[in-house]
Protein backbone atom coordinates (compact mmCIF):
# COMPACT_ATOMS: atom_id res chain seq x y z
CA UNK A 1 0.00 0.00 0.00
CA UNK A 2 2.57 2.43 0.77
CA UNK A 3 4.19 2.43 -3.18
CA UNK A 4 0.74 3.27 -4.35
CA UNK A 5 0.17 5.79 -2.10
CA UNK A 6 3.23 7.35 -3.09
CA UNK A 7 2.99 7.08 -6.56
CA UNK A 8 -0.44 8.76 -6.30
CA UNK A 9 1.84 11.65 -4.44
CA UNK A 10 3.59 12.01 -7.51
CA UNK A 11 1.17 11.66 -10.02
CA UNK A 12 -0.55 14.99 -11.50
CA UNK A 13 -4.25 14.72 -10.44
CA UNK A 14 -6.54 13.64 -13.74
CA UNK A 15 -8.11 17.67 -13.76
CA UNK A 16 -4.58 18.99 -14.07
CA UNK A 17 -4.05 16.94 -16.92
CA UNK A 18 -6.99 17.64 -18.53
CA UNK A 19 -6.54 21.40 -18.11
CA UNK A 20 -2.71 20.77 -19.89
CA UNK A 21 -4.25 18.85 -22.95
CA UNK A 22 -7.05 21.41 -23.38
CA UNK A 23 -4.46 24.65 -23.03
CA UNK A 24 -2.55 23.00 -25.84
CA UNK A 25 -4.74 21.49 -27.90
CA UNK A 26 -6.59 25.47 -27.48
CA UNK A 27 -2.89 27.11 -28.30
CA UNK A 28 -2.37 24.89 -31.54
CA UNK A 29 -5.75 25.51 -32.71
CA UNK A 30 -5.25 29.22 -32.23
CA UNK A 31 -2.31 29.79 -34.02
CA UNK A 32 -3.91 27.35 -37.13
CA UNK A 33 -6.97 30.00 -37.34
CA UNK A 34 -4.61 33.06 -36.95
CA UNK A 35 -2.80 31.56 -39.90
CA UNK A 36 -5.94 30.92 -41.96
CA UNK A 37 -7.53 34.31 -41.22
CA UNK A 38 -4.33 35.91 -42.50
CA UNK A 39 -4.84 33.97 -45.51
CA UNK A 40 -8.21 34.38 -45.96
CA UNK A 41 -7.65 38.17 -45.61
CA UNK A 42 -4.82 38.01 -48.04
CA UNK A 43 -7.29 36.54 -50.57
CA UNK A 44 -9.99 39.38 -50.01
CA UNK A 45 -7.18 42.17 -50.67
CA UNK A 46 -6.17 39.88 -54.31
CA UNK A 47 -9.69 39.46 -55.23
CA UNK A 48 -10.20 43.21 -54.99
CA UNK A 49 -7.38 44.18 -57.43
CA UNK A 50 -8.52 45.35 -60.64
CA UNK A 51 -6.16 44.96 -63.79
CA UNK A 52 -4.80 47.88 -65.46
CA UNK A 53 -7.51 47.29 -68.03
CA UNK A 54 -10.12 46.59 -65.33
CA UNK A 55 -10.34 42.98 -66.23
CA UNK A 56 -9.99 40.14 -63.63
CA UNK A 57 -6.50 39.51 -62.34
CA UNK A 58 -5.20 35.69 -61.99
CA UNK A 59 -2.89 35.21 -58.45
CA UNK A 60 -2.06 31.72 -59.14
CA UNK A 61 0.44 32.38 -61.56
CA UNK A 62 3.62 34.53 -61.17
CA UNK A 63 3.96 36.62 -62.63
CA UNK A 64 0.47 37.58 -61.98
CA UNK A 65 -2.08 37.99 -65.43
CA UNK A 66 -5.29 40.10 -66.20
CA UNK A 67 -7.63 38.48 -67.83
CA UNK A 68 -9.70 40.93 -69.91
CA UNK A 69 -12.03 40.62 -72.31
CA UNK A 70 -12.69 43.17 -75.03
CA UNK A 71 -15.87 44.84 -76.46
CA UNK A 72 -15.44 42.40 -79.53
CA UNK A 73 -15.09 39.44 -77.10
CA UNK A 74 -11.70 38.70 -77.62
CA UNK A 75 -9.62 37.51 -74.86
CA UNK A 76 -6.94 39.77 -73.79
CA UNK A 77 -3.89 38.53 -71.31
CA UNK A 78 -1.48 41.09 -69.27
CA UNK A 79 1.51 40.09 -67.48
CA UNK A 80 1.86 42.68 -64.34
CA UNK A 81 4.58 43.38 -62.03
CA UNK A 82 3.85 43.54 -58.01
CA UNK A 83 2.14 46.37 -58.22
CA UNK A 84 -0.58 45.77 -60.73
CA UNK A 85 1.15 47.48 -63.83
CA UNK A 86 1.33 46.22 -67.27
CA UNK A 87 5.08 44.52 -68.06
CA UNK A 88 6.61 42.91 -70.94
CA UNK A 89 5.47 39.13 -71.54
CA UNK A 90 9.11 38.13 -71.82
CA UNK A 91 9.17 34.52 -73.74
CA UNK A 92 6.32 33.92 -72.25
CA UNK A 93 3.55 32.62 -74.95
CA UNK A 94 -0.32 32.07 -74.33
CA UNK A 95 -3.07 29.61 -75.63
CA UNK A 96 -6.75 28.97 -74.29
CA UNK A 97 -9.58 27.06 -74.57
CA UNK A 98 -13.03 28.49 -74.06
CA UNK A 99 -16.66 27.04 -74.31
CA UNK A 100 -18.14 23.20 -74.19
CA UNK A 101 -15.91 20.33 -74.03
CA UNK A 102 -18.24 18.86 -76.76
CA UNK A 103 -17.76 22.03 -79.25
CA UNK A 104 -14.70 24.17 -77.49
CA UNK A 105 -12.86 27.12 -79.11
CA UNK A 106 -9.19 26.84 -79.26
CA UNK A 107 -7.63 30.46 -79.02
CA UNK A 108 -4.35 31.43 -80.88
CA UNK A 109 -2.90 34.48 -78.91
CA UNK A 110 -0.45 37.47 -80.82
CA UNK A 111 1.17 40.03 -79.18
CA UNK A 112 -0.48 43.91 -78.67
CA UNK A 113 1.65 45.94 -76.70
CA UNK A 114 2.44 44.63 -73.61
CA UNK A 115 -0.45 42.23 -73.77
CA UNK A 116 -1.56 39.13 -75.95
CA UNK A 117 -4.71 39.02 -77.67
CA UNK A 118 -6.67 36.14 -78.93
CA UNK A 119 -7.00 35.72 -83.07
CA UNK A 120 -11.04 34.12 -82.30
CA UNK A 121 -13.63 36.18 -80.64
CA UNK A 122 -14.99 34.20 -77.07
CA UNK A 123 -18.33 31.72 -77.96
CA UNK A 124 -21.73 32.76 -77.22
CA UNK A 125 -23.25 32.69 -73.63
CA UNK A 126 -22.50 34.55 -70.70
CA UNK A 127 -20.71 31.95 -68.48
CA UNK A 128 -18.10 30.17 -70.46
CA UNK A 129 -15.30 27.73 -69.29
CA UNK A 130 -12.04 28.70 -69.87
CA UNK A 131 -8.22 27.15 -69.44
CA UNK A 132 -5.33 29.10 -70.18
CA UNK A 133 -2.22 27.56 -70.51
CA UNK A 134 0.54 29.94 -70.44
CA UNK A 135 4.36 28.75 -71.63
CA UNK A 136 7.38 30.17 -69.63
CA UNK A 137 9.74 29.11 -72.11
CA UNK A 138 11.78 25.84 -73.27
CA UNK A 139 12.67 23.30 -70.49
CA UNK A 140 10.12 25.19 -67.75
CA UNK A 141 6.79 23.74 -66.57
CA UNK A 142 3.49 25.69 -67.90
CA UNK A 143 1.01 26.85 -66.07
CA UNK A 144 -2.84 26.22 -66.65
CA UNK A 145 -5.63 28.07 -65.22
CA UNK A 146 -9.12 26.96 -65.29
CA UNK A 147 -11.98 29.75 -64.46
CA UNK A 148 -15.04 30.54 -65.58
CA UNK A 149 -15.55 33.79 -67.33
CA UNK A 150 -19.08 35.29 -66.03
CA UNK A 151 -19.72 38.00 -69.09
CA UNK A 152 -22.96 39.18 -66.84
CA UNK A 153 -21.09 41.51 -64.83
Amino acid sequence: MTTLQNSQKHSIPPGLATLCIALLFQTTVARSDDHKHHDHHKHHHHASMVGPNGGKVIHEVHPHIEVFVTKDRKLQITFLSEAGKAISPGKHTVKAICGKRTSPTRMRFARKGQSFLSGQSLPNGKKIPTVIHIERGVGKKPSIIRLNLDLEK
